[in-house]
């Protein structure tokens, strides 16, 4: 396969991040540098190459024309595939850019789930074409583009849910033998988040030496063991800050910290704020 040139378009935004729009053409494969989560939609379509996504215990294989779905808040990470050069477009929309939709939320969002869809080839070209259509009037900025892309978006993901049920009775391939079991591993720690988890403890319930269990999780999921539970953590507290009005002490122990301070620094690590400042913000 012949060497691509990068091309790395402008991240386009409508309001204060409200809708963001990116193009990107990469060779070399560069990765997420670390797990994230963040409080709006995006949508990750790929146009050419290899990616691998590991989200919420799942492992995901995406090649071209396949669309990745992500609900807020939940946590993941991307690595290249075999094929180290890839071309995608990222949308990204927060709820109420979407409930400003005239089809506001009617049964659209969220997701059913995150996942990784396998686009039909005989939908990839409208939603290849929606998508392109975006770019070009975030990039023309014309009168009344900001209820041009509320359209298209709207458009798009009425094409999705088809796509959805033309799929729906299709899973993704394992892309190794010891995915499933690692799905499992990953499973139980979104369960069991709250308990005082170790690597060690989660090897001998399913049967795995450590530091096999170590090596395999973090290939596949992109996530030391460590650090998924913390990241799982962190993304259950995200859900009480903004749903509940408990306190901050309180919800450091229901996610499984035994003290307030270790929590504090660990949200801070992962979402690059404190508690109090994320209910704040994205309340």
């Amino acid at each position: 396969m012949s060497v691509i040139e990068d091309r790395i378009g402008p991240k386009y935004r409508i309001g204060d991040n409200s809708f963001t729009i990116e193009h990107m053409r990469r060779h070399d494969g560069n990765a997420m540098p670390q797990p994230h989560a963040h409080p709006f939609y995006e949508l990750y379509y790929l146009l050419e190459g290899e990616r691998v996504y590991s989200m919420n215990g799942q492992l995901l294989n995406a090649s071209k024309g396949d669309l990745i779905l992500i609900n807020p808040h939940d946590v993941h990470i991307t690595s290249k595939g075999s094929i180290p050069s890839f071309e995608r477009i990222l949308v990204g929309f927060s709820p109420s850019f979407a409930t400003g939709m005239e089809l506001g939320i009617c049964g659209l969002l969220p997701f059913e789930r995150s996942r990784l869809l396998h686009v039909p080839e005989s939908e990839q070209p409208e939603i290849q074409r929606l998508l392109e259509q975006m770019l070009r009037e975030c990039k023309d900025r014309r009168p009344y583009y900001e209820i041009v892309v509320r359209s298209l978006l709207s458009q798009l993901l009425i094409s999705i849910h088809r796509a959805l049920e033309m799929t729906r009775q299709m899973t993704p391939e394992p892309i190794h033998p010891m995915h499933d079991k690692i799905t499992e591993v990953a499973r139980y720690v979104n369960t069991h988040y709250d308990e005082p988890l170790t690597l060690e403890e989660a090897a001998a319930r399913f049967y795995i030496s450590p530091s096999y269990l170590s090596r395999m999780f973090s290939r596949l999921t992109g996530f030391r063991f460590s650090e998924y539970l913390r990241v799982v953590r962190v993304r259950e507290a995200q859900r009480r800050l903004l749903s509940t009005q408990e306190r901050v002490q309180f919800i450091a122990e229901k996610v499984g910290f035994e003290h307030t301070a270790h929590f504090n620094k660990t949200f801070k690590q992962v979402t690059g704020t404190t508690p109090l400042r994320y209910r704040k913000e994205h309340r």
